[in-house]
């Protein structure tokens, strides 16, 4: 696991990176669109491409090509491996670019039919607007879909090949362009509304799309991959498609779901969409740093030991996977459900987000935070069932998730509104969470939860001694210094500082498994830096 956890880091960093790139590209949106039907809009046009490059991309085909091609790899056949990578990207151009005409087509003219077919649109105008609206941004952006799920099959291969910088260093792509088109149009005079720097924007997204494509394409090919064009069919294209079906269905769910809640959000008010995707984008920062690295290095590890049959080692290496998830996430949720009000004013209160915004983007956040270990708890999960090739079982739970998820924010929008709508998206990832992990126990024993109790005890114990420290800290803070960003800032960096530090004692006082292991590599690295000098 050593140098997997270096490959961790690898990804862990890249990922930091983007992960902050995003909050500047999100600050920059708040501060010239405010949390305003546009906003709003935008969110809900760009939840289209995106779910359908984690239906088609990112999560079927990887789930299904990694394996396939680790067996190729396996059998030392590198040409067999880069010939299938060739003819899925051949047919995911094919029928992304379909889906993407299609789809053109449909967001064009059919809301505006529906918008002037009946009466019965004028009882809710305002949200029949900004639906509309939402429409027109997605005719703009949907042909981003091609470019990223064609990069999830050069970065899945890049990946089997043990190469993750370069798919990790992905959204860093696309936020700077989104960064830069935006940044012009709002104070660089490309334009003067907001309908024009929205225009902008949509650009920034698609030539961002645009480098996620080509940059992954460039490095598989200093691997030795070369381009070709074919529609053939063999038996590794067939096997992707076999694993692929179920969880294309099941993703398709997962794709309803939150496309509902969007439109749900879209319906209840002009803001609820952008706070739902800001409380999403806070809490998906230690997700995306850490926990998606965890997973995307560990997931060719597990695939690697089921093919060859190593259940032994396949249950070790998800077992130390997940210790590392629960380690980063339970003090991350702590401490965002803590400090939320300072991170919100921080990162977003200036331009057209305002101090209302901030009030009102609190709660949701930190009800958010308290299903960040739930999600990110699912997301190694998952890839112990990809693994063995089992695409069935996540389907049944995200039906399962969906259910729950559509049900209560059905009945909790009325009385809570956008607060409603969070607490429902906590308790079907709760559900499916705990679900996934029952039937995966009971089928390889080695991969039950009560080998991690004692460990969950000790991280449990330090979180909420951890948690603690934060609240004393920031009381404290808020009485001693004077209000405004400079001091919120200065209080953040010095209680998240002095809240890593405490916990990361705790845990070594308490003896948590694997830190040897960590230390060792720590030491390694401190080595080759003094090294090299």
């Amino acid at each position: 696991m050593s140098k997997s956890f270096l490959n961790i880091g690898v990804v862990a960093g890249a990922t930091l990176a983007s992960r902050c790139l995003g909050l500047v590209r999100d600050a920059l949106v708040t501060a010239v669109f405010g949390l305003e039907a546009l906003a709003s809009a935008f969110y809900t046009a760009f939840t289209l491409p995106n779910l359908f490059r984690r239906l088609l991309g990112e999560g079927a085909l990887t789930a299904a090509l990694v394996p396939t091609l680790q067996q190729e790899i396996r059998a030392a056949q590198r040409e067999a491996a880069f010939l299938l990578v060739n003819r899925v990207a051949s047919w995911l151009l094919v029928v992304t670019g379909g889906i993407v005409a299609g789809g053109m087509l449909v967001l064009a003219f059919v809301p505006r039919w529906l918008a002037g077919g009946g009466g019965r649109w004028t009882e809710v105008a305002p949200a029949m607007e900004r639906w509309l609206v939402a429409a027109d941004l997605a005719v703009i952006l949907f042909p981003y879909l091609v470019c990223i799920c064609l990069a999830a099959v050069f970065s899945a291969a890049l990946q089997t090949l043990n190469r993750f910088l370069e798919p990790a260093l992905s959204p860093v792509w696309l936020n700077l362009a989104m960064i830069g088109c935006l940044g012009g149009a709002a104070y660089g005079g490309w334009a003067a509304s907001p309908e024009g720097r929205m225009l902008w924007l949509c650009a920034g997204t698609l030539l961002g799309g645009l480098l996620q494509l080509v940059v992954p394409a460039l490095a598989l090919r200093r691997e030795g991959w070369r381009p070709q064009f074919g529609l053939g069919v063999d038996d590794g294209l067939r096997q992707i498609l076999r694993l692929m079906a179920p969880t294309v269905f099941g993703s398709a769910i997962h794709l309803i779901n939150i496309s509902v809640s969007r439109l749900v959000g879209l319906s209840l008010n002009d803001s609820a969409v952008a706070i739902l995707n800001l409380a999403t984008r806070l809490m998906e920062l230690p997700i995306g740093v850490f926990t998606l690295a965890v997973s995307t290095v560990v997931f060719p590890l597990i695939a690697r030991h089921a093919a060859a049959g190593e259940w032994d080692a396949f249950a070790a290496s998800y077992r130390k996977g997940m210790r590392l998830i629960l380690v980063i996430n339970l003090p991350a949720a702590a401490g965002l459900a803590l400090l939320a009000e300072p991170i919100v004013r921080v990162l977003f209160q200036r331009g057209e987000f305002g101090p209302a915004d901030t009030a009102a983007m609190r709660p949701v956040l930190a009800i958010f935070a308290a299903g960040l270990p739930f999600l990110a708890f699912t997301t190694l999960v998952l890839r112990a069932f990809y693994a063995e090739k089992d695409t069935a079982t996540p389907v049944r739970a995200a039906a399962l998730s969906f259910i729950v998820n559509l049900g209560l924010s059905l009945i909790l929008m009325g009385k809570w509104g956008t607060l409603g709508l969070a607490v429902a998206s906590n308790v079907a990832l709760a559900i499916q969470a705990v679900h996934l992990q029952l039937i995966l126990a009971r089928r390889r024993p080695g991969l039950a939860f009560h080998h991690l109790r004692r460990d969950l005890g000790k991280i449990l114990l330090a979180t909420a001694t951890m948690a603690g420290v934060v609240w004393a800290i920031h009381h404290w803070w808020q009485r001693l210094a004077p209000s405004g960003l400079t001091a919120d800032a200065a209080g953040l960096v010095l209680i998240i500082g002095c809240a890593a530090g405490f916990y990361v004692i705790l845990l070594w006082v308490l003896r948590l498994e694997g830190r040897e292991e960590l230390a060792a590599i720590g030491q390694r690295f401190r080595e080759r830096i003094g090294g090299r000098r």
